[in-house]
């Protein structure tokens, strides 16, 4: 695998929603998704985005679907938007075969650069399925904590995905992005 040095980060724009759409499908659904460590597939079933979902994001105003790229390929991407003092981190797939080499590392970093920088966030928030105790403990090595905050998890809204279960919510991550993160 390249190092994630040889990386270019750039905006998406409207041409890139479907390769994006691939690359979260197959990141996080399916049997594609199960390659690498990041997938949901033993929690949801269905789709996890699709590309009007996708494009409102690419348009937002204050928003920015942040893609990573090596030798021409897309193999990251995450969304990163302004909201009020803080950006927001979503959306982030990592192409399963490769994970596990420091790519997500490059591409989280980037995302709170362009936070902190661009829209002088003070600090970056997420939301992850409780239940996923490995990704979370991911973020808390990267500086996130848990919050103690939840949100229900929008069930009856397909466009989130099919539940396997009934116990699902999301917890919301936190990271002070203040000088030195």
């Amino acid at each position: 695998m390249n190092k994630p040095l040889s990386l270019i980060f750039r905006a998406a724009g409207t041409a890139d929603v479907p390769a994006i759409v691939a690359l979260v499908e197959s990141a996080y659904r399916g049997d594609s998704g199960r390659r690498g460590w990041t997938t949901e597939s033993e929690l949801l079933d269905g789709r996890r985005t699709d590309e009007p979902a996708v494009g409102e994001l690419v348009d937002r105003p204050g928003s920015c679907v942040l893609l990573a790229e090596r030798d021409g390929q897309l193999i990251a991407s995450a969304h990163v938007e302004q909201q009020g003092e803080s950006g927001y981190f979503g959306m982030f797939a990592v192409d399963p075969d490769q994970q596990g080499g420091g790519l997500g590392k490059a591409v989280l970093a980037e995302a709170e650069r362009l936070a902190r920088e661009q829209w002088h966030c003070r600090a970056m928030r997420m939301t992850v399925i409780e239940q996923r105790s490995e990704l979370i403990a991911w973020y808390e090595r990267r500086g996130y904590r848990r919050s103690g905050e939840y949100q229900p998890f929008p069930y009856g809204d397909e466009r989130f995905g099919i539940p396997r279960r009934d116990d699902l919510r999301f917890e919301v991550l936190i990271k002070d992005l203040g000088a030195g993160s």
